[in-house]
């Protein structure tokens, strides 16, 4: 302190003259001021606000008149500056303290139900660690949230916030507005929630009927399967509670997904689906119609109308899950962003997306990752997702200790601006609290939100399974442990909530009711019934390609010609790039006729005749705004303000809309979202492309799982396009094979579409018949590199105007049919390569057939190309990929009993474990005897 007593500051205090432990103080002070202005006195507010950030050690403090009767600067006695070190010592430890408290807290919160793990106190949260004494406790604290308390005071208050039922991590969050709300909104109620006797008795009501259903389930059917929610059942009263806050709040939709654990309680007691179907699926009963299809019950999804307490109805749809456990996350994130777009709800309120994860899982699985970092990204956005992690404190038969590096299963969420909130979930009010802080949190600053809740697994990974063999200690206390629902009962009869007969009573009738519905679901007449292609599905089709007819896909010329227009005009103020402005004028002339289109050209149509026809298009991946080869440029930067233009998005006032996305650097998140998108978007066009085609690796469990599977699984169709960047062009292993042969042999009852494409014209009306014809299937294209500027792989305008989509293109070639000596079959770049050593030979004896759709295998267009070739003309596949890779075991199958006659002969590069040279001039000697072999052999 300055050695002085004059009764006034000087306006400017050097603060070199302060002594450290002061200096320590009003730094701390100043550090509290820049991150939340008013948790200091407004004396210190005035000295601080004249200070740069970061520019505290370097200047003096410039004090107002507040100051001059400030007891730290203006010691009332002789002793004064003892005095107020003293002070400033003490205030400066108790913002330390309660600092600590809100950073660390949660570390001995008592979160577990079973009581098997017992953190030790960090010492920075014991009053020991500060050096305070017994005098100390009863001195009231000056400043911050805490004025006016006594240590003691703040103390418990902080205890009681931080440290009982509820830990909460929320101060690595950098902005200050949702720290504050979250510190005033759990400090000021102790983190404790005031439930009216309706509201008790609602959340006893919600956990009978979870612990009944699940009691009955063991009972009737003895060691089957079900992935018992027993042990977590107030995940029931949680998720009641969000859907009844939410309706409140306006939203109208809620999409649950999860993984098998409680799935059954939750379509039961949440989605309100009729238990005799549940029973009736038990029983397995009906197991003629489900030959080839279908999914085990605890996979199956469920959507239902239901009324909350207060009369709002709610929309409520628990997604189909596999038993890759997180890979729904991005698939209930993309339906959630479709439902929000088809209410044109802007501020995403609307629609609720809820996730239910393992602990186990939601550490280990990388697509938690990928899907949270999308939850910021303008393409993605939902409004905040509500993450219930269900945690069972074990993943099969692995502890935490061997499952992850982090303290808590939830530490990945920090990487998000959230609050993630841990409860012990044998404390229902705290969950009840918890769940309001969360839902309100989401609703006011549209981000997602964690809730960690604390449980326990009491039959293993399923009813087979014998957990004690691996966790004893656990399973000992589980065995002793009594039930959530016993425990609530025992706490409202004993403050006079409700009488013992009353509880009885309650259970009973859950018990009576499921009873009845297992007599329901036995009955002689009963039968399954499956939820219609309904709603927004209405009129759309999926089931075998032969049964939808086809339809037209050209466009007028005069819309062409208009459409291009609109397409290549640059408003005045934006400051194009010089070669923007030349590919522009370019497509000017392709757009009139004058050149032909080339892939982006035509794609660009493609898109403004559907959007002008009111189909909404939506396009992710990575880099597709540009495009990967520059071929694109859907979205233009200006040159000088970088300001975003897409010409799509104003091409009519009337337009339907037009969104284009550079995505994360994630394939399986992004794929899993776009599906999810096209689930609840029929009537439009939703587009993922991968930068290359093999990228489509690293999203091979969405691909396997759902789009391929999806129909025969659930029951759910999709339309969803993706494009594979395809051909050998001499880049190397990675950037040559999409792996068309996988794809080709997921490929069964018609189940989706596979194309690999060799002109705009025939890709332009791929995509317009993607949208017009009624069946909706997934389409996957093996997109084109180098042709997407082959000259030769260009088409005439009118070609869009007149014609339709070609599965097969028969030959052009004017040669004389009788004298054909060979007929070669190829599909894609391979083609071109094939017609060009053909006219360099000027050999007049080969015809060349396209194959551009490999699935469904168009036979009878096939036989039509073929028809005039004398049967005995031997027929060669021709691709670029090696023998075991590519279409040729598949086309192999299918031509096995021959077609028109012609039996079918493979030429490829030979089989190898790779599917491509990284030599670019072993490449070119490859391709030659390529070539060669397919001429000559």
């Amino acid at each position: 302190m300055p050695d002085k007593q004059s009764e006034t500051l000087p306006p400017q205090l050097d603060l070199s003259n302060l002594s450290s432990s002061s200096l320590a103080y009003v730094e701390e002070l100043y550090q509290d001021y820049l991150s939340d202005p008013t948790s200091v006195d407004e004396q210190w507010q005035e000295a601080f606000s004249n200070i740069p950030k970061n520019g505290f050690s370097n200047h003096a403090l410039k004090l107002g008149p507040s100051f001059q009767n400030y007891s730290l600067f203006n010691p009332p006695a002789a002793q004064a500056t003892d005095i107020a070190e003293a002070d400033a010592e003490l205030q400066f430890k108790v913002g330390m303290l309660i600092r600590n408290f809100r950073v660390r807290g949660h570390i001995i919160a008592d979160l577990d139900p079973l009581k098997l793990t017992q953190n030790p106190v960090p010492e920075e949260l014991a009053l020991d660690f500060y050096g305070f004494t017994q005098a100390d406790l009863a001195r009231t604290i000056r400043s911050g949230t805490m004025a006016g308390k006594t240590l003691q005071e703040a103390y418990d208050r902080l205890k009681e916030t931080y440290c009982r039922s509820i830990g909460v991590q929320f101060m690595h969050i950098d902005d200050f507005e949702p720290r504050q709300w979250l510190r005033n909104e759990m400090e000021e109620s102790l983190n404790r929630i005031n439930l009216t006797h309706d509201e008790q008795i609602r959340i006893l009501e919600k956990l009978t009927e979870a612990v009944t259903f699940e009691e009955f389930i063991q009972n009737k059917y003895v060691g089957v399967k079900s992935f018992s929610l027993t042990g977590g059942e107030s995940l029931i009263p949680l998720l009641d509670l969000a859907v009844q806050h939410g309706a409140e709040q306006g939203v109208k939709e809620v999409v649950f997904g999860m993984a098998h654990r409680g799935r059954l309680n939750v379509l039961a007691n949440i989605c309100g689906k009729p238990e005799r179907q549940i029973f009736r699926e038990f029983d397995d009963a009906d197991a003629e119609s489900n030959i080839g299809r279908g999914d085990v019950k605890y996979h199956m999804g469920y959507s239902n109308d239901i009324v909350t307490k207060h009369g709002k109805e709610v929309h409520i749809s628990l997604c189909f899950n596999p038993s890759h456990l997180e890979y729904v996350n991005p698939v209930v994130m993309g339906r959630v962003r479709a439902k929000q777009d088809r209410m044109d709800d802007q501020n995403r309120e609307a629609v609720l997306g809820v996730l239910i994860h393992g602990d186990a899982a939601f550490i280990g699985e990388g697509v938690v990752q990928e899907s949270l970092n999308m939850s910021e990204l303008e393409a993605y956005k939902v409004g905040g997702m509500l993450h219930v992690v269900l945690n069972n404190q074990i993943g099969f038969t692995t502890g935490p200790q061997q499952g992850r590096s982090s303290h808590y299963a939830t530490d990945i969420a920090k990487m998000l601006q959230s609050p993630i909130f841990h409860v012990n979930g044998e404390d229902p009010e705290a969950v009840a609290k918890v769940i309001k802080l969360a839902m309100d949190f989401r609703h006011k600053f549209k981000r997602d939100v964690v809730i960690d809740l604390y449980c326990y697994r009491k039959f293993g990974h399923n009813e087979s399974d014998e957990p004690a063999f691996t966790q004893p200690v656990m399973y000992n206390t589980i065995k002793k442990q009594k039930s959530v629902q016993d425990g609530y009962m025992e706490r409202l009869e004993l403050i006079g909530q409700i009488t013992h007969d009353e509880a009885i009573a309650i259970e009973l009738e859950k018990k009576e009711r499921l009873e009845a519905e297992l007599t329901a679901a036995r009955a002689p007449n009963y039968q399954l019934t499956f939820q219609a292609y309904e709603g927004i599905w209405k009129g759309y089709t999926g089931g075998a390609d032969a049964k939808t007819p086809e339809v037209a896909t050209a466009v007028e010329m005069a819309t062409l010609n208009l459409l291009g227009q609109r397409l290549v005009h640059i408003p005045d103020s934006f400051n194009a790039n010089n070669k923007i402005k030349r590919l522009m004028g370019q497509r000017a002339e392709m757009y009139q006729g004058e050149r032909s289109l080339d892939w982006g050209a035509a794609e660009a149509l493609a898109f403004a005749s559907l959007a002008n026809e009111q189909h909404r298009i939506r396009m992710t991946g990575q880099d597709v705004e540009r495009g990967t080869f520059s071929h694109r440029h859907a979205v233009l930067r200006d040159a000088t303000t970088s300001e975003r233009h897409m010409p799509l998005q104003h091409l009519y006032s009337e337009q339907a809309s037009v969104e284009i996305h550079n995505s994360s650097l994630s394939e399986n998140s992004v794929l899993g979202f776009e599906y999810g998108y096209s689930l609840d978007w029929p009537e439009g066009i939703t587009i993922w492309e991968a930068q290359f085609g093999d990228f489509a690796n690293s999203a091979q469990v969405i691909f396997d799982q759902f789009i391929s599977s999806g129909e025969d699984k659930w029951r759910r169709l999709s339309a969803l396009v993706m494009l594979l960047p395809h051909g050998f062009e001499g880049a190397g292993p990675e950037h040559s094979s999409a792996r068309l042969e996988r794809f080709l042999m997921l490929c069964a009852e018609d189940n989706m579409q596979v194309m690999n494409l060799s002109t705009p014209a025939n890709y332009f009306h791929a995509l317009r018949r993607q949208v017009k014809r009624p069946w909706r299937k997934p389409l996957i294209v093996m997109s084109p590199k180098s042709l997407l500027r082959l000259p030769e792989a260009s088409s005439p305008l009118s070609d869009l105007a007149t014609g339709e989509f070609q599965k097969v293109i028969a030959d052009s070639n004017s040669v004389d049919k009788s004298k054909t000596t060979r007929i070669l079959v190829c599909s894609g770049k391979v083609y071109y390569e094939l017609v060009a050593k053909r006219d360099a030979e000027a050999r007049d004896d080969i015809a060349i057939i396209r194959l551009e759709q490999l699935y469904p295998l168009p036979t009878e267009d096939i036989k039509l190309a073929l028809s005039g070739y004398d049967s005995q003309t031997p027929v060669y596949w021709v691709q670029e990929e090696p023998k075991n890779m590519g279409a040729w075991f598949y086309m192999r199958v299918n031509f096995a009993e021959g077609i028109c006659g012609h039996k079918l002969i493979g030429i490829s590069r030979p089989e190898s474990a790779s599917p491509a040279t990284g030599s670019s001039n072993s490449h070119k000697i490859e391709q030659r005897n390529l070539l060669e072999e397919a001429f000559n052999s």
